[in-house]
C-alpha cells in the first residue's frame, strides 16, 4: 500500500521486503554521480567505453531498477487486488542483485570481460527470474488484474530479455556465440531495457500513481491499452529493423510510435491533473510532471543522432541521448515518487497501531521540504548544464553539472536516511 488512499492494510507488503531495494538504489545514485564527477571525460569518448558502461549500469540496474524492485513489490499487490506471493523470493531477488550489480559495475569498470562480467551477469539473471516468478504468481493467483498490472508483467519479460540478451552478449565478447560482435548489439539490449523496462513501467506505474497522488478520478484504460501497444510495438519494430539492417529511416517509425505513446501519456497525466480535488500540487509531484516531459527530449536526440550518426563524430549525442534517459525522465520520476511513497511505507510501519489512538504526524512530515527543494534545484540545474556541456563539449560545464548531481544525490541520501530512521513522536 502505497498511501492509505489505497486500500487496506491486508494489501501491504511487509516494510522488510521493500526498505532494502530503496537503500541500495539510493547508495547507488550516489556511487553513479561520483563516477560521473571523476570521469566527465566519457563526453569525448566513445559509448564503448569503460566508465561509460560503469556509469549507466549503475543507473540502470543499481538506481532504476533496484528502486523500481522496491515500489513494484508494494505496489503489485494493489494492483491486483491481491498479496504479494512469496517474500522469500522478494529477498532472493535484492540478495542476487545486490551482490550481482557491483559485480558487474566493476567488471565494466576495469574493462575486464571475462569470468568476473559473466559472474555479475549471471547473478543478476538470476534475480531477475526470482522477481518474474513473484510478479506472475502474485499476479495470476488473483483474478483481478488491471492495466497497469498488465504493464509490470510485460516490463518484467523485457526486463528478462534485456538482462539474458546481455547475457549472451558478455559471453560473446570470449566464445563467439552470436553471428556478429557484441558491439553491433548494443542498441537492441540497451533499447529493450530503456523502452521494453523502463518506459512500460514508468507509464504503467506513473499512470497510477500521479493520479491517485492528486487526488483525481480520472481514469482511461482505453488510452492506456493504446499506449501499451504502441511502445510494444515500437519495440519490437525497431528490435526488427536492427536485426534485418535495414536503412536507418525505418527507425523513425518505431520513434514515431513511441512518440505517439509518451504524448498519449502525458494527456493522461494533464487531464488527471485538471480534474484533481486537491487543487495544490506540491513539490513531489511537479518532479513527476516534470518527468513526463523530459520523456520527449531523448526522442528529439535519436532524430539528431539518426541524422547525424553516418558521419561517425557524433559520439556525444549518443551518450547525451541516454543520459536523458537515465538521468532525465527515470531519475525525475523516481526523485518525485520516492517522498511520495517512502514516507507512507514508514509511516505504516511506525504508525499503523497508533492510527486509530491518538494523533499522528503527516506521511510528509517525515522527510525535510526544504532539503528536497535545494536537492530538486541541483538536479535541474546539473541536468541542464551537463546536456550544454555535452553538446558543446565544454569540459568546465560539464564538470560543475557533475558536481550539482553529486550534491542532488547526496541531498536525496539525506532525506531518505531522514524517512528512514525516523522514530515515532510523542503527540
Amino acid at each position: 500500500m502505497f498511501s492509505p488512499l489505497m486500500g487496506g492494510l491486508q494489501k501491504t507488503t511487509d516494510y522488510r521486503v521493500v526498505l532494502p531495494f530503496y537503500i541500495y538504489a539510493s547508495v547507488s545514485f550516489v556511487v553513479a554521480t561520483i563516477l560521473l564527477l571523476l570521469h566527465t571525460d566519457i563526453v569525448e569518448s566513445n559509448y564503448f567505453y569503460s566508465y561509460t558502461l560503469a556509469i549507466t549500469h549503475t543507473m540502470a540496474l543499481g538506481w532504476g531498477t533496484m528502486i523500481i524492485f522496491g515500489a513494484s513489490h508494494q505496489l503489485l499487490p494493489v494492483l491486483v487486488e491481491g498479496k504479494l506471493d512469496s517474500n522469500t523470493l522478494a529477498y532472493l531477488t535484492f540478495g542476487f542483485a545486490a551482490v550481482g550489480i557491483p559485480i558487474l559495475i566493476v567488471s565494466f569498470y576495469i574493462f575486464h570481460f571475462g569470468w568476473l562480467l559473466q559472474t555479475g551477469a549471471i547473478l543478476v539473471n538470476i534475480a531477475i527470474i526470482f522477481y518474474i516468478i513473484n510478479v506472475f504468481l502474485s499476479s495470476f493467483k488473483s483474478k483481478k488484474r488491471n492495466v497497469h498490472a498488465w504493464f509490470i508483467i510485460t516490463a518484467s519479460l523485457w526486463l528478462f530479455s534485456t538482462t539474458f540478451f546481455g547475457l549472451l552478449l558478455v559471453f560473446n565478447f570470449t566464445k563467439n556465440i552470436l553471428p556478429n560482435n557484441s558491439v553491433s548489439y548494443l542498441s537492441i539490449h540497451a533499447h529493450m531495457g530503456l523502452v521494453g523496462w523502463f518506459l512500460l513501467m514508468v507509464i504503467g506505474v506513473g499512470s497510477r500513481l500521479i493520479p491517485m497522488f492528486l487526488i483525481s478520478k480520472y481514469t482511461n484504460d482505453k488510452t492506456l491499452w493504446k499506449i501499451f501497444w504502441l511502445v510494444n510495438i515500437s519495440l519490437i519494430s525497431f528490435i526488427v529493423f536492427k536485426t534485418l539492417e535495414l536503412s536507418t529511416l525505418y527507425y523513425y517509425i518505431s520513434i514515431l510510435l513511441a512518440f505517439i505513446a509518451v504524448l498519449l501519456f502525458a494527456d493522461h497525466c494533464l487531464k488527471a491533473k485538471k480534474v484533481r480535488i486537491r487543487k495544490n500540487v506540491d513539490e513531489q509531484m511537479k518532479t513527476s510532471l516534470l518527468s513526463i516531459l523530459q520523456m520527449i527530449l531523448p526522442l528529439i536526440v535519436l532524430i539528431i543522432t539518426l541524422i547525424f550518426l553516418p558521419t561517425k563524430q557524433h559520439d556525444n549525442i549518443i551518450l547525451l541521448y541516454g543520459f536523458c534517459i537515465l538521468f532525465g525522465w527515470i531519475t525525475a520520476i523516481i526523485l518525485g515518487m520516492t517522498f511520495k511513497t517512502l514516507p507512507f511505507i514508514v509511516w505504516n510501519k511506525v504508525y499503523h497501531k497508533k492510527a486509530y489512538t491518538g494523533k499522528t504526524p503527516a506521511p510528509k512530515e517525515l522527510f525535510n521540504e526544504k532539503v528536497y527543494k535545494l536537492m530538486l534545484i541541483m538536479y535541474i540545474a546539473g541536468f541542464v548544464l551537463f546536456i550544454f556541456g555535452t553538446i558543446f563539449l565544454i569540459s568546465l560545464i560539464v564538470k560543475i553539472a557533475a558536481v550539482a548531481l553529486l550534491f542532488a544525490a547526496v541531498l536525496y541520501v539525506t532525506n531518505t536516511s531522514k524517512v528512514l530512521l525516523h522514530k515515532p513522536k510523542k503527540l
